[in-house]
């Protein structure tokens, strides 16, 4: 299939849930700038609402509902942030969320969908939920796609329009965490079509290369994770978001788990930032390309999301010995 969101299905969006989620900030980091050797620009997304970029997608999707919708209520899947933001989302609406976790999800995305307001359902992994939501879809809740809806992806690509707005000038590279692919078809769909030339780089973690398996295979492919980067953890890209990494991006980076860890306390401890390993693995690709950037280059890194337990962190530090 042909891709199907335009930049101005996401200027759309933007105007749709304008005030409703916050314009996160975008700013220079003088010390990536030192590491990488070029001007290196930051989209702190973790500071969005719920803690990732995932309420813009939910928020201009949701809107878009019917009253007979609304009263029907919402189901999705996701062991992450997807889960809390279509919960938050749904609150905020007055309608129902059911959310379908695998039973692996951490005991800290679990707590945060409950407390945003979802109906936490475990199954046994994301495949099963997946199918359990056809179910409840078929008895008539409206099935929210974590990647594979046009008005998510629309809605995401909202960043892409404030870090081309705030970035102080135009980026010859962005880097983006690809789990499902529905993000960086946002971001890229919004950023490519202000200004052709800029070069995506998707981002993937060892053990989460969901993109990368389906387009090697010309076909989406079943996977089940292992990464820590779990919510990169898509159990399986579409045909929508493999049209729009062909469309969009430049390459797709895959980087250790280690290294993801590695640059999540380097980030800690040089920005002051939380982030996860999603966003923490868009440094660790930016200085695997480094030698590639040319002098005068600006480089655009987005940080997705900060939903990431302090204990995880610590057992990571020494699993990896960072």
């Amino acid at each position: 299939m042909d891709f199907d969101v335009t930049l101005a299905d996401v200027q759309a969006a933007a105007t749709r849930i304008a005030g409703k989620v916050r314009r996160t900030p975008t700013y220079h980091s003088a010390g990536l700038s030192a590491r990488l050797g070029v001007e290196t620009w930051i989209k702190l997304e973790g500071l969005q609402l719920a803690g990732s970029f995932k309420v813009r997608g939910c928020y201009n999707r949701l809107t878009g509902l019917s009253e007979a919708e609304l009263r029907r209520g919402v189901v999705t899947v996701s062991g992450g942030n997807h889960a809390i933001a279509v919960s938050l989302v749904a609150r905020a609406m007055g309608t129902r969320a059911l959310v379908l976790m695998p039973q692996a999800t951490p005991a800290l995305n679990i707590r945060l969908t409950q407390e945003a307001g979802g109906e936490v359902a475990l199954c046994a992994d994301s495949l099963a939920a997946f199918a359990r939501a056809e179910e409840y879809e078929r008895q008539g809740m409206v099935h929210v796609h974590s990647y594979d809806d046009p008005a998510i992806i629309a809605g995401h690509g909202t960043l892409g329009l404030e870090l081309a707005g705030d970035a102080g000038g135009r980026l010859d590279h962005v880097f983006v965490a690809i789990g499902g692919g529905g993000f960086a078809a946002g971001v890229g769909t919004a950023l490519k079509g202000l200004d052709p030339a800029v070069r995506l780089h998707g981002v993937e973690t060892e053990g989460a290369t969901t993109m990368t398996q389906a387009l090697e295979a010309g076909r989406p492919v079943p996977i089940r994770p292992s990464s820590i980067a779990r919510t990169l953890g898509a159990p399986f890209a579409t045909e929508r978001t493999m049209a729009a990494a062909r469309q969009l991006l430049s390459e797709i980076v895959v980087v250790p788990d280690a290294e993801a860890v590695r640059e999540l306390v380097w980030l800690l401890q040089n920005e002051r930032v939380l982030v996860e390993p999603a966003a923490a693995c868009v440094v660790a690709a930016a200085l695997a390309r480094k030698d590639s950037f040319q002098p005068g280059e600006r480089i655009g890194l987005v940080l997705c999301g900060s939903n990431v337990a302090l204990e995880e962190v610590a057992r990571w530090r020494g699993e990896f010995a960072v």
